[in-house]
C-alpha cells in the first residue's frame, strides 16, 4: 500500500478533506462519554493532563475537541510523510501539533524522540492536554510502547484513557485497523482515569504499569464497542 503522495500541493489537498470531514464529524457525531467526572474536573483545573488512546482511532479522537472547552491542547503527530498532513489538519482544527514520538529520555535526536519529549514536558508544564496515540506511529497494533509511561513518569501529570467507537464507520487497510467514523453515527467516548505513574519506579515497576495501563486501554476500547452494541 503506498503512502500518500510528496508533493506540497497534494499535501495540502489531503489536508483539506481531512479537515473538512473532522469539522463534519464534530457538528454531527451523537456522542456518549462513560466515566467522564474526572476528565472534566481535570479540565477546569490549570494543570495539564496527558490523554492516551490507540493510533486507529486518531479520527474519533479529533473530534472529541468540543469536550476540551476551553483548555488548551497538542498533539503529538509523527515525522513520517502520512504525519504532515494529519499534522496539518490537526492544526487547522486548533490543535497544535508537536512533531516527533515520545521515548525514554535521551532517545535519538534524529527520531525526534528527545526533542519530542522535552516539548511534551513543556506542554504539559504550562497546563495544556497532551495527546498521544501510545501504539503509535509504526505500532505494533494496540500495544503500549514505554514512552507515554516516562512522560507521565517525569511530569507527574494525571493520564486518562480513552476507548472510542462509532456505530457506523470505514475500516482502512492499514496496519493499526484504523476506523473512520461517518457522520451522524452514534459514537462513545469510554475515559479511564485519572492514573499516575509511580514517580519513583524503576524499570521493572514502570513495565508492570504499561502492561496494566495496555490491558485498561483495550478495556476501555472493548467498552465502547460493546457500548454501541448495545452490551454495555
Amino acid at each position: 500500500m503506498n503512502g500518500p503522495p510528496r508533493s506540497p500541493l497534494a499535501q495540502r489537498l489531503l489536508a483539506a478533506l481531512v479537515f473538512l470531514y473532522i469539522e463534519g464529524l464534530i457538528a454531527t457525531l451523537r456522542w456518549r462519554i462513560d466515566n467522564r467526572e474526572g476528565a472534566d474536573a481535570a479540565l477546569a483545573g490549570p494543570d495539564g493532563l496527558i490523554g492516551l488512546f490507540w493510533h486507529g482511532r486518531i479520527a474519533h479522537a479529533m473530534a472529541v475537541r468540543p469536550m476540551l472547552k476551553r483548555k488548551p491542547r497538542r498533539v503529538m503527530i509523527s515525522l513520517s510523510r502520512d504525519g504532515e498532513f494529519i499534522a496539518r489538519a490537526a492544526e487547522w482544527l486548533g490543535i497544535p501539533t508537536l512533531r516527533g514520538s515520545t521515548g525514554k529520555p535521551g532517545a535519538e535526536e534524529s527520531k525526534g524522540g528527545a526533542r519530542a519529549f522535552r516539548a511534551a514536558m513543556a506542554s504539559i508544564a504550562d497546563g495544556e492536554v497532551m495527546l498521544l496515540t501510545p501504539d503509535g506511529p509504526r505500532g505494533p497494533r494496540e500495544i503500549m510502547q514505554i514512552g507515554p509511561l516516562h512522560l507521565a513518569r517525569a511530569s507527574g501529570a494525571p493520564v486518562f484513557l480513552m476507548g472510542l467507537a462509532a456505530s457506523a464507520s470505514i475500516r482502512l487497510g492499514s496496519w493499526d485497523g484504523g476506523r473512520l467514523p461517518l457522520p451522524f453515527a452514534r459514537a462513545h467516548l469510554v475515559l479511564d482515569g485519572p492514573l499516575h505513574a509511580p514517580a519513583d519506579a524503576g524499570d521493572a515497576a514502570l513495565e508492570a504499569t504499561r502492561c496494566e495501563w495496555e490491558a485498561r486501554l483495550r478495556a476501555a476500547q472493548a467498552r465502547a464497542e460493546a457500548l454501541l452494541a448495545g452490551a454495555g
